[in-house]
């Protein structure tokens, strides 16, 4: 009984709790939903107050630029306006100059009639005044002129012919002093020593074993750097040392740095020869470009272009008679910008035109013609002032002579090749060439003479007009010219120029 009591008694108690416990729930979960509903309220009104003031501040500022774009607006009718007023003000002034203008044409044009209708009245009375005095003296006007003329003349002649003769005299020796004075001042300003230079170059070797590391085996080393530098090297002529002989001056240099890092190396062998000559082509490359740079630093023209002044540090390595091309050219610049300050001429572009005159040297052994058009060419090439151009070609009288800067450095030319120990030339092989290439000339029939000139570059020749027709005397320049390169050995080229003309000499007494 007591069991039972107390179960339901525990049964009542977990029903009471069970209640009690759903109660207590439901009462939280209901204070819970007020609090977040409380929350979402909240929210919702500081979302609705947040929202008002935006609004208000957009509204403000709106306001303000609704009253700025105002306030511009009647600021710019303002100025336009004013800029209006200014156009009618404009317009107006214009309107009435216009008006003073055609009133003064219309005054011109009346003074211009009544002036012509003078004139025609002057020319009328001219006629009528002429026309009597040729009645009262029987002669016309060109008659009566050619009379007075010749009355004037033949009175003063014998003093006139003086005159004429004492300032052609004068002015002759007073434009001779003065060239002379101006030549000998450049040459005298301009120090500058001339060394010859030759087609070989001693490479000295610190003993004589030496020789035969160079020769190798049944001749191997020699042939292979003689192969990979194109020179000739000789080994057995100079004690001490060893020859590199080769016509170009770059071959030869080329060939001078890899033999010396050889021999500083130690290790003669054909694969190392041509690794030594490939390393010394980049060298004497740098050395070219270098020398370029120098040159247009030393004579003060730097508006050149990088490639050309490359070529122009190739001759460096190029002679002409014995004489460094890129150091006449150097010494040419200075002298021709002595000269145009003294003249009066343009002064950068004698300097220029002397310094990129020879040019055309840099690749004339690559390309065909003479290196006065190689030059012309490589000029226009990179863009080169045509003033510069016209300057330096004429400096061997291929082209005539445009500007006085062209006869500027013509004369720079001659003044540095022709010094004395400039060129290795000697004064005896010099006259003998001369003198065969004026007799080779003067053996063909139908010459009357022949000189030759611009040291032995040209050949000019005149014929007998009677006995040498147009025709023959293309054919016999063809003639000669084959003849120069059949018997004479020379430099460069020789320019055949023959001259056909008729002269009619008569004197009037």
């Amino acid at each position: 009984m007591n069991l039972i009591t107390l179960f339901v008694v525990g049964a009542v108690l977990l029903l009471v709790g069970a209640v009690i416990g759903y109660l207590l729930r439901h009462v939280v979960a209901l204070q819970r939903k007020n609090s977040i509903e409380l929350k979402l309220k909240k929210l919702l009104l500081d979302a609705k107050t947040e929202a008002q003031k935006v609004l208000e501040e957009a509204k403000k500022k709106s306001e303000t630029v609704i009253e700025d774009s105002r306030k511009e607006t009647r600021q710019k009718e303002r100025d336009l306006r004013s800029l209006e007023d200014r156009i009618i003000k404009k317009e107006e002034t214009v309107e009435r100059r216009q008006t003073a203008v055609e009133r003064d044409v219309l005054t011109i044009e009346k003074r211009s009639k009544e002036l012509k209708l003078k004139q025609e009245e002057l020319e009328k009375f001219e006629e009528k005044k002429m026309g009597e005095l040729e009645k009262i003296t029987g002669l016309s006007e060109n008659e009566a002129r050619e009379m007075l003329i010749a009355s004037i003349e033949k009175k003063y002649e014998n003093d006139l012919v003086q005159r004429m003769q004492k300032m052609e005299l004068y002015g002759a020796e007073k434009m001779e002093a003065r060239a002379r004075d101006i030549i000998s001042t450049v040459i005298q300003r301009l120090a500058s020593s001339g060394v010859s230079e030759i087609t070989t170059t001693n490479v000295v070797i610190p003993s004589e074993d030496i020789k035969g590391k160079i020769i190798g085996k049944e001749g191997r080393n020699i042939r292979a750097f003689e192969r990979a530098a194109g020179v000739e090297v000789i080994v057995d002529e100079t004690p001490g040392s060893v020859i590199i002989s080769s016509f170009d001056p770059v071959r030869r240099q080329i060939a001078k740095i890899a033999l010396e890092n050889l021999l500083i190396d130690g290790r003669i062998q054909p694969a190392r020869i041509e690794e030594m000559v490939d390393k010394a082509k980049m060298e004497v490359e740098r050395m070219i470009k270098e020398a370029g740079e120098a040159a247009v630093y030393e004579v003060g023209v730097f508006d050149i272009d990088q490639r050309l002044m490359t070529l122009l540090g190739r001759l460096r390595f190029r002679t002409s008679y014995g004489q460094n091309v890129l150091q006449h050219s150097i010494e040419m610049s200075h002298l021709a910008g002595m000269l145009a300050s003294e003249l009066g001429a343009d002064v950068q572009i004698s300097k220029k035109a002397a310094l990129l005159h020879d040019i055309g040297k840099a690749v004339d052994h690559e390309i065909q013609g003479t290196h006065v058009e190689i030059g012309r060419r490589i000029l226009q090439k990179f863009g080169v002032d045509e003033n510069v151009i016209k300057a330096m070609q004429a400096h061997h009288g291929d082209y005539p002579y445009e500007s006085i800067e062209s006869i500027i450095v013509q004369t720079a030319d001659s003044i540095s090749g022709g010094r004395p120990g400039a060129r290795r030339d000697t004064v005896e092989n010099y006259l003998k060439r001369l003198e065969e290439l004026e007799r080779i000339a003067t053996a063909f029939e139908g010459i009357e003479k022949a000189y030759a000139i611009q040291a032995g570059r040209e050949i000019r020749i005149f014929v007998t007009p009677d006995k040498i027709s147009e025709a023959e005397s293309k054919l016999l320049a063809r003639k000669i010219a084959d003849r120069i390169e059949e018997e004479l050995k020379y430099p460069g080229e020789i320019k055949v120029h023959l001259i056909r003309e008729t002269r009619v000499v008569e004197y009037a007494r």
